[in-house]
């Protein structure tokens, strides 16, 4: 990119990095009061869906941030997995569930055998979150779950095949992992990120109950 042509950075495609990062700056701005909840679904899917940073742009242009041209950031390239036979937890090119997870004052569940996009959204505001990914599948070898509680709660349940990472903060909040899963060749990475403002986003392993409720109901989801 020449430096006598500013606008060329536009064009260029966008990592999940860049994706992350503008998720982060949309939910900080609701916790803020700077826009509403229907407003922060709508963007979060411009933001998930964007391809270049000219799709990024218009995300954040009525939004104080620190920068109105990002720099494009070096792509981060997971980790050499093994193939996954048929069967396995990665299934590339399948049809992904929802891409948003949101609680107002109620409830929402997401179990059984689904497929996790690899950007889901996460926001319990006076409610509660419940995702179960002991049955389920992901379309790429690294998921992000991007969470926001307020007032409410993010439980997020974990099997001890699937790695994760937990990098929120929590103000008069909390972030807890008590994930069992460690990182091992072909299994799929969840990075769990966000914010928990008088909530609590918590990650850790199923508990019996929950394996024999999944049993029961395998493949079902609810909100």
């Amino acid at each position: 990119m020449s430096q006598d042509q500013p606008g060329d950075h536009l064009s260029i495609r966008i990592s999940n990095a860049d994706r992350e990062r503008v998720a982060q700056i949309l939910h900080n701005a609701m916790a803020e009061g700077r826009i509403d909840l229907s407003e922060l679904e709508e963007r979060l899917d411009a933001v998930y869906a964007a391809k270049t940073f000219a799709d990024l742009e218009p995300v954040t242009r009525d939004l104080p941030v620190q920068s109105t041209s990002p720099v494009p950031q070096p792509p981060r390239m997971p980790a050499p997995a093994a193939p996954v036979q048929q069967g396995g937890r990665i299934v590339p090119g399948a049809t992904a569930g929802p891409s948003n997870s949101i609680a107002v004052m109620s409830g929402v569940e997401r179990r059984g055998d689904w497929i996790v996009p690899p950007h889901h959204s996460a926001v319990a505001v006076m409610g509660g979150v419940e995702i179960n990914l002991t049955y389920a599948r992901f379309t790429a070898p690294e998921t992000v779950i991007q969470c926001f509680a307020f007032w409410g709660a993010v439980e997020i349940y974990v099997p001890d095949d699937i790695h994760v990472v937990v990098d929120g903060i929590g103000f008069m909040g909390a972030f807890e992992d008590k994930s069992m899963g460690v990182q091992a060749p072909g299994r799929p990475i969840v990075r769990i990120t966000g914010f928990a403002m008088m909530g609590a986003v918590e990650v850790k392993p199923p508990k019996k109950k929950h394996l024999r409720a999944d049993d029961d109901h395998r493949g079902q989801i609810e909100d």
